[in-house]
């Protein structure tokens, strides 16, 4: 029998899916079969303490090392702040806003332990995008970097009620850390269901308008057990860091929920491009690595100039892993990069390889705790070969708040990501497109994803996109190409496009090719074909 919500505020308890369009969760491993009550702050924090870790390193940033011990204190001041100073209560809605940094992070655990709910916001996010995660989530408190508040204010000027407080160093007297000063370092967490949502998570928007996912104490937990333990398998002396925010599942999960779980350490680096992760890894000796395609590509190219012999595990989610991109990798460090697909809607990574059983190409197999076939249009499996559209169940699945997408996500209990897949007969699952990105073409269907990784292998491509293109006078669609050519390249349409007839089929080969100086991207780094499509069907 599922506990009874520790959740006073019931806002987010009461616009869950309804049951029939809820997906079909699976406990099969032991490690999943949690308590009825569980808090995740208290598993990632307090359960560290306990064992004795608070001496060791835990959260860092390129000028401060917290251990434990002052982490733990930290969030339980937040927390007493939260409860008694903002009159925050169970189920309350909590906008944290800031660069990614031990403050940020000390933030979304309080949040945990008070039984709040966390609704982590990307740093660039302006004015219009808050307002709109705001009206969503009904969210009437926030906790904010002062380097970040004008948007912020101008989000809620006429949001009546509403409650903010600064922290850093710009935050003056009135701040979070001044409120702070007189709290006691101990603080007894809510004691949430398993099943009490924990945070709001929206996703990135690569396909127009943000959804919000909501996600439980359990699952939180169980992308631990899943991803980290089974496939990660990272050790108590660890050093993580990497570039995605922690308002990313992705970032949240690899920089602060596994490191934290692991009993390790987390690099957060405000600034996180390719050659500042280079040189952290260099300086600060990381051994473990999140970031996306578009950074390794990058960083293969000037990691000749670090010492990155610190490094055991890389991890690339996000953003399929073009095979020139690992292979490059691989080719210039020895380390075999882990691919993974995971979801906003899904938390983390649900199919992805231990390191000795990459197949480079590959995303790899199911994660232990998660289950995944390729369905046809009617929800039926196919044989291994045929490409289809992934679906998945596992401990964790989609819960949108109010949203109709809810029924286009969920059916019959499986979760669709709307990925194209095939599986081969050794339960490798091998990306073929997003569903949206297949271009059918005088009859032919052409995976925009194989046209962009032939163009990759071209050394004077940096990024390229592919999309379809109307044509009217052929009455079908044409390949399109995005091109952002290497610094100093000077390659031309005509020879980009002969490169690829060289290595995939003629007729998957670009018919046109544009070159641009920057492809669209969330603010999690994912490209965003749906705009290159809607421009190429101006153009049209």
């Amino acid at each position: 029998m599922t506990a009874e919500t520790a959740h006073l505020d019931r806002f987010a308890w009461e616009r869950r899916p309804d049951p029939d369009a809820m997906p079909e969760l699976l406990f099969d491993l032991p490690e999943l079969r949690s308590p009825e009550r569980l808090n995740c702050g208290v598993h990632l924090l307090d359960r560290q303490i306990a064992a004795g870790a608070a001496e060791r390193r835990c959260l860092l940033s390129e000028t401060e090392t917290w251990t434990y011990g002052r982490t733990y204190e930290t969030v339980n001041r937040i927390a007493h702040v939260l409860r008694d100073d903002l009159g925050i209560v169970p189920g309350n809605r909590v906008l944290l806003r800031g660069f990614n940094g031990p403050m940020l992070a000390a933030c979304w655990l309080a949040v945990m332990k008070v039984g709040a709910i966390a609704v982590t916001t990307m740093p660039l996010y302006r004015a219009a995008e808050l307002g709109t995660i705001i009206a969503k989530a009904r969210v009437r408190h926030a906790l904010c970097d002062a380097r970040l508040a004008a948007d912020l204010e101008a989000a809620v000027r006429d949001a009546e009620g509403f409650r903010t407080l600064y922290f850093g160093p710009d935050a003056g007297g009135d701040g979070l850390e001044a409120a702070m000063r007189a709290k006691a370092t101990h603080f007894d967490a809510v004691p949430t269901a398993a099943e009490d949502i924990a945070l709001i998570a929206f996703t990135s928007g690569t396909t127009g308008i943000p959804k919000a996912a909501l996600h439980t104490h359990r699952d939180v937990i169980a992308i631990c057990v899943t991803f980290c333990d089974r496939v990660l398998r990272p050790q108590a002396g660890d050093l993580f860091a990497g570039s995605p925010p922690l308002g990313f599942t992705y970032g949240l999960g690899g920089l602060l929920v596994f490191p934290l779980h692991a009993g390790a350490a987390s690099l957060l680096l405000e600034k996180a491009s390719s050659d500042d992760l280079l040189a952290a890894i260099e300086t600060h000796r990381v051994t473990t690595l999140f970031t996306a395609p578009v950074a390794y590509r990058a960083m293969t190219t000037a990691c000749d100039r670090y010492d990155l012999s610190s490094l055991r595990a890389c991890v690339s989610a996000g953003e399929t892993l073009p095979k020139p991109v690992w292979d490059g990798w691989h080719a210039k460090t020895g380390l075999k990069i882990i691919d993974g697909i995971g979801s906003t809607e899904m938390l983390h990574i649900f199919i992805g390889s231990p390191v000795e059983e990459i197949r480079p190409g590959a995303t790899g197999r199911v994660v232990p705790g998660y289950r995944a076939e390729v369905h046809d249009d009617a929800g039926r499996p196919l044989p291994p070969g045929e490409i289809g559209r992934l679906a998945v169940k596992g401990p964790t699945g989609c819960k949108y708040l109010d949203d109709p997408r809810q029924r286009e996500y969920v059916r019959g209990g499986w979760n669709y990501p709307g990925d194209a897949y095939r599986m081969d007969e050794d339960g490798y699952f091998w990306y073929v497109a997003r569903a949206d990105d297949m271009i059918v073409s005088a009859g032919y269907n052409i995976a925009g994803p194989e046209v962009e990784q032939a163009l990759l292998a071209h050394p004077s491509v940096r990024e390229c996109a592919v999309v379809a293109k109307p044509d009217p006078e052929r009455g079908t669609n044409i390949v399109k190409a995005y091109v952002v050519l290497a610094a100093g390249a000077s390659a031309g349409a005509e020879e980009l496009v002969a490169f690829c007839r060289e290595r995939i089929a003629p007729f998957k080969a670009p018919r046109e090719i544009e070159f641009v100086t920057e492809l669209p991207r969330t603010q999690t780094g994912k490209v965003q074909r749906f705009k290159l499509r809607e421009r190429a069907a101006a153009e049209g």
